[in-house]
């Protein structure tokens, strides 16, 4: 029977597999209490994992106890009021113990105050993302896309002087004269003095022959031998590439209020660190646009209170351009997330469709946002919308499906909006 041993060091002044169990037990309640705790936080936050609180009733582990009623022996310390067979009354309130009742005593009481700990950033994101994939179309793309490398696999007997394995020719060498008793060079120097110092000829012509005796089978022992030669062994492989870039594309036009970026925030900041768990090294363009486009650090994108017109298609091509320059399709895996409220002038939507057109066969998947200010905003076709959608049901490009389109008016809706564009979908087996 194969026995494995956990030997991970447990975090100080932690117990590593009780907290194991502990997340197990209470996935669900984690994972929602994650979820809450992310439409409070901003991108460093949520890299960095952060505190959370769940109900305890959710984390209580069953127990025997004793029940209320029945007959019971015993002898209890300090007793100076009751005899053997005097009879207890019952208490008030119709129960005992640590149940529960409908008696006087219902009402009444101390409320406990929910559990709170912390989580590591892996297990924020696991649990944040755990229901969450990258759609099939992406997944699919990506399987067929490979780079060349190498990877350490042992060692070998031949190789480049380059690749020699030191420690190991040495540690191989070691072990083959201990098997084999090499002769060591100070017995031999011991043995030499030893025939200097004597009179002894019986002892010298002994010694003579002993020294010979050990050198000779130190010639037959040599301190390196080539069957001891160790190499670092390469093996090349293909791994799939894992550079992307996502566009974030705002909208920062006059009629986007702070109530609008603060939406499209949220959802920015879900995509990103949704991206960042599935790639190595991902980079971030960031595009504010009015009728003009430029591209911004991440501060200014979110906090310039510069405003103006509105031109999508302005972003659009600016987009096309950094690709061009910058992100050849052959080697990233590109992403949009663009986020407006859909005010575009009905000049500029012709347009606007036409670049969309040439950017959606270079993307993975391109996700538009339209924020509202309330409900009755949300119910309203925006000139954008409208042209999106005409666009989608054209059946003009074969790359209309890559175009994901969701609405939101209120903080709440990031998440299950977030969560439905990016849902597993079910295996399907045969």
């Amino acid at each position: 029977m194969t026995t494995i041993v956990d030997r991970r060091l447990n975090p100080g002044d932690k117990s590593l597999p009780n907290r194991q169990r502990f997340l197990r037990r209470g996935k669900e309640l984690i994972q929602k209490a994650v979820r809450d705790a992310v439409s409070k936080k901003n991108i460093p936050e949520i890299l960095d994992g952060g505190a959370i609180s769940i109900p305890k009733d959710g984390i209580d582990e069953p127990h025997i106890f004793r029940g209320p009623s029945g007959i019971r022996r015993g002898i209890l310390p300090g007793n100076k009021e009751y005899v053997e067979g005097d009879i207890l009354p019952r208490p008030e309130g119709g129960g005992g113990g640590d149940g529960g009742g409908s008696g006087s005593g219902a009402g009444k009481g101390e409320s406990e105050d929910p559990f709170r700990f912390v989580l590591t950033r892996e297990e924020f994101l696991k649990y944040f993302f755990e229901d969450l994939e990258l759609p099939d179309l992406v997944t699919k793309e990506l399987a067929e896309m490979h780079q060349e490398g190498f990877h350490r696999a042992g060692y070998t007997l031949t190789g480049s002087p380059g690749n020699l394995a030191l420690n190991r020719t040495m540690r191989n060498a070691m072990a083959r004269r201990l098997a084999l008793h090499r002769p060591k060079s100070e017995a031999i120097k011991s043995l030499e003095i030893e025939m200097e110092l004597t009179d002894d000829e019986e002892r010298v012509a002994e010694i003579m022959y002993e020294i010979e005796r050990l050198r000779s089978k130190q010639r037959r022992v040599p301190y390196l031998d080539p069957i001891d030669v160790r190499y670092r062994r390469l093996e090349e492989e293909f791994r799939p590439i894992t550079r992307a870039v996502v566009f974030f594309l705002l909208d920062v036009s006059g009629s986007m209020s702070e109530h609008l970026k603060d939406l499209a925030k949220r959802f920015f900041m879900l995509y990103y660190v949704f991206l960042t768990t599935r790639y190595p090294h991902v980079e971030v363009v960031f595009i504010r646009h009015t009728d003009r486009a430029k591209e911004v650090d991440e501060e200014t994108f979110f906090r310039d209170p510069e405003s103006g017109g509105t031109e999508v298609s302005t972003a659009l091509a600016l987009m096309g351009e950094i690709i061009k320059e910058r992100y050849p399709i052959s080697e990233y895996n590109i992403y949009v997330a663009e986020a407006s409220d859909g005010d575009n002038p009905e000049r500029d939507g012709e347009k606007a469709i036409l670049l969309l057109a040439e950017l959606l066969p270079l993307v993975q998947y391109f996700a538009y946002l339209e924020v509202a200010e309330d409900e009755r905003d949300f119910s309203h076709v925006s000139y954008l919308w409208k042209d999106y959608e005409d666009f989608c049901k054209s059946g003009v490009s074969a790359h209309a499906k890559k175009l994901a389109m969701r609405k939101v008016h209120e903080q709440t809706q990031i998440f299950p909006v977030f969560a439905d564009l990016f849902k597993k979908k079910a295996q399907v087996t045969s």
